[in-house]
């Protein structure tokens, strides 16, 4: 027989998995959404149509409360043959940083 606290924290447990799981997917798609504005801006093609996920670790946001920083990683050429990588990096749902690789043949 299932004990009663046993099932409620099971049930915790699944909606903490789906409550992370769908913010991982938001910032998934924020991401991917930086990173089409960004090539766009820089006049560069996003190869790929996506950002790959790289790395996380905790933060403090604006209010100073505890979040995840996510790291994704993109793909881009200038020219249609070299491929470099960019970056977007994440706060919870705030952008904290987005680069391209340096112009190394200039």
């Amino acid at each position: 027989m299932w004990s009663p606290w046993l099932v409620l924290a099971l049930l915790a447990a699944a909606l903490l998995a789906g409550g992370l799981w769908h913010r991982n997917l938001a910032c998934r798609e924020l991401a991917n959404t930086i990173a089409a504005e960004t090539c766009g801006r820089a006049q560069v093609q996003l190869l790929d149509g996506t950002v790959a996920f790289a790395q996380f670790g905790a933060a403090r946001d604006a209010r100073g409360s505890w979040t995840l920083r996510r790291t994704y990683v993109f793909d881009y050429t200038e020219n249609g043959v070299d491929r470099r990588q960019g970056f977007v990096v994440l706060r919870g749902l705030s952008l904290e940083a987005v680069g391209l690789a340096p112009d190394l043949l200039h």
